[in-house]
């Protein structure tokens, strides 16, 4: 594994903007192994400025396992990540998000005894008296930046005053999502974003969504919805067993196509050892 690190920007230094069609994220030969178990194998993957990748595949296939390797969740067994151009080794979760990489994952990451400004500023805390230990936190601002952020993603939020254990279940979601759409990010990675939302908070995320792509930003979605893959993404990089299977132009695709090439149905020639 490599054992060069990115340079940390801070959170909040503004990241360099890609040239569209610039290669943000790039993996070669990633794995991932849990003792004897191989859940990740020689993953060869990346995605550019402006596009919007799904993954997609059949429980267990490595999807997931693939986004903890990239946001250093978890420590990979071997391979090597390029991000914006450089080779990293991030080695914790906090270093990738320093980098611009924005995650919401199925666990959502909240804290339940926080109301919805600490929440959407957790770790970013805006600061109006910089005294080290003992700064003094602007709660006014964090409050007017969550209410413009919110209305800019459409969630909406009755009382951002409230714990957010004391919010349902979409709610909660909305706001891990919209914490991920507040700051500026060079990469977005959603995990199954709507897997447990209703109808109208679906159409909230999204909505969302939309608005990543209309601001050019890349992002990977993780999901089962075949609508929703084909009405929001660009590329559909396919997962089974551990490896990629397959790497579909949405225009060149269709729902039959994917779910073969998910069930084992369909093998791709560029991707025979998948099968």
């Amino acid at each position: 594994m490599s054992n060069v690190q990115t340079g940390h920007s801070g959170t909040n230094a503004p990241h360099s903007e890609a040239a569209p069609g610039e290669v943000i994220l790039r993996t070669e030969g990633l794995t991932k192994h849990y003792g004897g178990v191989h859940a990740l194998v020689d993953c060869n993957f990346e995605i550019r400025k402006g596009e919007h990748v799904a993954i997609m595949g059949d429980n267990g296939a490595g999807k997931s396992t693939f986004v903890r390797q990239i946001t250093a969740v978890e420590q990979r067994t071997s391979g090597r990540v390029w991000f914006c151009g450089k080779e990293v080794d991030f080695q914790g979760p906090l270093e990738a998000r320093e980098a611009g990489i924005e995650t919401v994952f199925q666990s959502l990451a909240l804290a339940d005894h926080l109301d919805v400004p600490d929440n959407i500023f957790l770790g970013r805390e805006m600061i109006r008296f910089n005294l080290g230990l003992f700064s003094i936190l602007d709660y006014n601002g964090m409050r007017e930046a969550t209410v413009a952020a919110l209305k800019k993603t459409g969630v909406k939020i009755p009382n951002i005053a409230h714990s957010i254990q004391n919010m349902s279940g979409g709610q909660r979601q909305c706001v891990a999502i919209a914490r991920t759409a507040t700051f500026h990010s060079r990469l977005t990675i959603m995990d199954e974003p709507t897997a447990a939302l209703g109808v109208q908070e679906t159409k909230q995320v999204e909505n969302i969504i939309r608005t990543l792509k209309e601001a050019g930003e890349p992002l990977i979605l993780i999901s089962h919805n075949m609508r929703q893959v084909m009405d929001l993404c660009d590329r559909i990089v396919i997962w089974r067993r551990g490896r990629i299977c397959a790497n579909l132009k949405k225009e060149e695709t269709d729902g039959q196509d994917v779910v073969a090439y998910i069930t084992g149905a369909k093998t791709h020639p560029e991707y025979a050892s998948a099968a």
